[in-house]
């Protein structure tokens, strides 16, 4: 069958000898035969030459608060556009966003998409209020060459941009989004090899370590981290400690860590809602070793959605899920005792 969507060619992949192309996007570097499509269905080869499918085809258009990402160091409360597309190069056992980074656009997603031309897509943003444009829903990098124009265009007109994602992308892929990205909202999901490959297919999650301290390092982009806390694979205490340690001593002990409350979904349909307590205790690790910014999410209402103050400890900014029911910050600094919080404000 003949694919409809409009191609557009790869800016990162090797022809080889043999007509097959190596894919140099995501880590898992396909090498895909003439005429074949990589592991994430969004990237064909045609007679040695790599081609994104999904170019400008949008499956989800939001405005969202930037809460919604989870960001909650970010200019809290401002609105951002929202978009998303099919495919994804994981494909984990318990996606909640299943119904589009599940999809294959090779055969089935045609109907189900919206091409938006660039410039339309900041117009958009601006029309609605946005402070900024998100790729969201599912992973950004597999409609990269989109995603870099529309930054390039964001970045013009006073924008701002965020890219939520699983960080399984290549260092290449990374720089050439990363003068124009300011946001990098990565899900570490857990911290062993042996999860990752249990979740998501993967023998080595390490280069999902390495691209969160490059976009941090390299291009100074603003991160937090988030980890959807799933019931017998990623809730052992020496498992977060290890991620928390992690993250407070490689990305640094300012860096927000949202610990998200699994829901079931999928092949883990049979698994059970995290418990809170599982949730508290986890976000407790994470203060223990040093992290002054542990949150709790997807639970409405729990006290651990509200940002406190590391010196006084009063609220600085309290939520009720994505909403923002209290602001006592001035120019970034508590109002109680004058401490400045991490973040952009």
């Amino acid at each position: 069958m003949e694919f409809a969507m409009p191609e557009v060619e790869s800016i990162l992949y090797e022809s080889l000898q043999d007509g097959s192309a190596r894919c140099n996007v995501c880590e898992r570097r396909c090498v895909i035969p003439d005429g074949g499509w990589g592991y994430c269905y969004t990237r064909r080869n045609r007679k040695g030459r790599i081609y994104s499918v999904t170019y400008g085809e949008v499956a989800v258009k939001n405005v969202a608060p930037i809460e919604a990402k989870p960001v909650y160091h970010y200019y809290p409360g401002s609105r951002w556009l929202s978009l998303g597309s099919v495919g994804c190069n994981l494909r984990c056992i318990g996606c909640q966003n299943w119904e589009i980074a599940h999809e294959q656009p090779c055969d089935t997603a045609q109907g189900k998409t919206q091409f938006i031309e660039p410039r339309e897509v900041v117009r958009l943003a601006q029309e609605a209020g946005c402070v900024g444009i998100s790729w969201t829903y599912n992973e950004p990098t597999m409609w990269l060459e989109y995603t870099i124009k529309v930054s390039k265009l964001a970045k013009q007109a006073g924008l701002y941009t965020n890219y939520v994602t699983n960080g399984y992308m290549t260092k290449a892929a990374l720089d050439k989004i990363g003068p124009y990205l300011d946001v990098y909202r990565v899900d570490i999901k857990g911290f062993s090899n042996d999860f990752y490959r249990r979740i998501a297919n993967l023998s080595d999650f390490e280069p999902i370590l390495e691209n969160a301290l490059r976009a941090k390092s390299k291009w100074n982009m603003h991160v937090e981290v988030v980890t959807n806390v799933i019931p017998g694979y990623n809730d052992s205490e020496v498992h977060l400690g290890r991620l928390a340690t992690w993250i407070a001593t490689r990305l640094g002990k300012r860096t927000p860590w949202h610990l998200t409350r699994f829901v079931p979904y999928l092949e883990l349909s049979d698994v059970p809602c995290t418990p809170v307590e599982t949730l508290e205790r986890a976000r407790e690790i994470g203060h223990d070793v040093g992290l002054l910014y542990v949150y709790i999410g997807n639970v409405p209402g729990h006290p651990g959605e509200n940002t406190y103050c590391p010196k006084c400890s009063k609220v600085v900014i309290g939520r009720y899920h994505f909403s923002i029911i209290a602001y006592n910050l001035v120019n970034g600094e508590c109002k109680y005792c004058g401490q400045r919080i991490a973040g952009t404000f």
